[in-house]
């Protein structure tokens, strides 16, 4: 059986992130062919051209990481009805310079965790738009809004709701089934 490497993107830098403790829950209830990684983000600074010659360390280990997975998942919040800077910031660097996008051909899934009933769902349709300008296959469906009520997600990264627990181990399932479709299809870049 195949064994696929994931690197997933928590798109808040808090310590105390509810989207960190979503994606610590989500890999216990992965299926055991997904290995897991963290592609940080916290140290990059902020991306512009000038840096496209001459690339800086935190901009290089982006890249290798993300070149060293077979695919990425999204674990981000929601701010003003978009994704958070910091996220998006990770995006600028891993597509740049101009032929080096790390993303083309890259399948990818979004989830996010929210205290609101709304979820992260504008987040979402946000963080969408700029992957698949970015060329990245995404798993479009099931979408994830996850509504974070008090005890919902253990300090262990247990889900304490049985249905939540369910759904989110299907999400996972799915986007196992997914990855698998598109790189037979899609082979990854040499």
């Amino acid at each position: 059986m195949s064994r696929f490497q994931v690197g997933y993107f928590v798109g808040s830098i808090s310590s105390g992130s509810i989207n960190r403790q979503l994606a610590q829950a989500l890999i216990p209830l992965a299926p055991e062919r997904l290995a897991f990684c963290e592609i940080p983000i916290v140290d990059l600074p902020l991306y512009r051209r000038d840096y496209d010659d001459d690339y800086p360390a935190a901009g290089r280990a982006l890249k290798d990481a993300i070149a060293a997975v077979d695919a990425v998942l999204f674990v981000t919040p929601e701010y003003n009805r978009s994704i958070p800077g910091a996220l998006k910031n990770a995006i600028d660097w891993a597509s740049r310079p101009r032929g080096t996008n790390s993303f083309a051909h890259k399948p990818s899934a979004v989830i996010g965790a929210s205290t609101g009933r709304l979820g992260t769902a504008f987040a979402q349709q946000s963080l969408r738009s700029v992957l698949s300008f970015c060329n990245s296959p995404q798993m479009n469906a099931p979408e994830a809004y996850i509504t974070v009520t008090p005890g919902l997600i253990e300090d262990d990264g247990r889900v304490t709701v049985e249905s939540t627990e369910a759904f989110l181990r299907m999400f996972m399932e799915e986007f196992d089934a997914f990855i698998e479709r598109v790189l037979t299809v899609l082979p990854p870049r040499a």
